[in-house]
């Protein structure tokens, strides 16, 4: 007989910000989660499984890899054990597969990896870490131009069609992203795009930028619960001023927000909020819920 507080595999999911592909994976392959079972053979987990999953996200975030993860869990009295993470052997798989323009192996790869990890751990273990390292090898790269061109088409494609599917079973107004770089393809707002849909935010994209006045237009046709703008390295402060008439929560992120802090609190901004990585968005969208 089963008490109140169980919960179905969708209910942990949403508890805990993982997936229930990634929850039926660390059970199945890593014994991470040991479920009761209804006489018909569906998952029912307590709070105890929220704790464990907490747990177990701690440790991704720290670095281990998955399969370390039991024996972290099981013996505590270790008190610095050594984190066997392979996220540098992932990522350098993903560069050889880019430099090889193939396509299935990126595929396989990355999929794989969804499968035992969050999105969050993803995006700052592997994903970011590889666009840096992409960044940096495209400098000097001859074949810099194909590459970019191959991965980003790729990317866009892959991340694309996961917020697509995410959206489908997501309900209630959406988080709006925005851009101001004036570039094919921004792999900051896509992967953004991605963590806050997996972690149960339906998303609007508008990735081509637009003007102050149609992102207005945008907002008040999709009412949003949130504005979510990436900018790019030059800011324009007098192009954001018309989103002083806006009063629901803005987020303004990009790898030059912080440089600029002064200068944008001094526009006065109400509800204004500063970000620099997708999981900064994540965390104070989830703080305003």
């Amino acid at each position: 007989m089963h008490s109140e507080d169980s919960l179905p595999i969708g209910e942990l999911a949403r508890r805990t910000g993982v997936n229930p592909v990634t929850l039926r994976a660390w059970e199945r392959r890593y014994g991470l989660l040991v479920p009761e079972r209804t006489p018909k053979g569906h998952r029912l987990y307590s709070t105890l499984h929220i704790e464990r999953v907490q747990a177990i996200l701690q440790w991704l975030e720290r670095g281990a890899s998955v399969s370390q993860v039991r024996d972290l869990l099981e013996n505590r009295d270790e008190t610095s054990p050594r984190l066997e993470g392979d996220w540098q052997a992932r990522c350098q798989q993903l560069i050889e597969a880019i430099a090889d323009l193939a396509q299935r192996s990126l595929d396989q790869q990355l999929n794989q990896a969804m499968a035992l990890y969050p999105a969050s751990t993803l995006c700052e273990q592997l994903l970011l870490p590889l666009l840096e390292r992409l960044e940096q090898r495209w400098r000097k790269h001859f074949d810099a131009s194909l590459e970019q061109a191959f991965f980003h088409t790729w990317l866009r494609s892959k991340l694309g069609a996961r917020v697509y599917h995410d959206n489908h079973s997501l309900e209630g107004p959406p988080v709006l992203l925005a851009t101001t770089l004036d570039a094919p393809f921004d792999a900051q707002l896509w992967l953004c795009a991605w963590l806050l849909s997996s972690s149960g935010f339906a998303v609007e994209v508008l990735e081509q930028p637009v003007g102050c006045k149609q992102l207005l237009h945008a907002i008040a046709r999709l009412a949003p619960r949130a504005l979510v703008l990436h900018l790019g390295p030059r800011i324009d402060l007098q192009a954001l001023a018309p989103l002083r008439d806006v009063t629901l929560m803005k987020l303004l992120g990009g790898a030059s927000v912080f440089i600029n802090e002064e200068r944008l609190r001094r526009l006065e901004l109400p509800a204004l909020q500063l970000f620099e990585t997708p999981q900064g968005a994540l965390r104070l969208l989830q703080q305003s819920r």
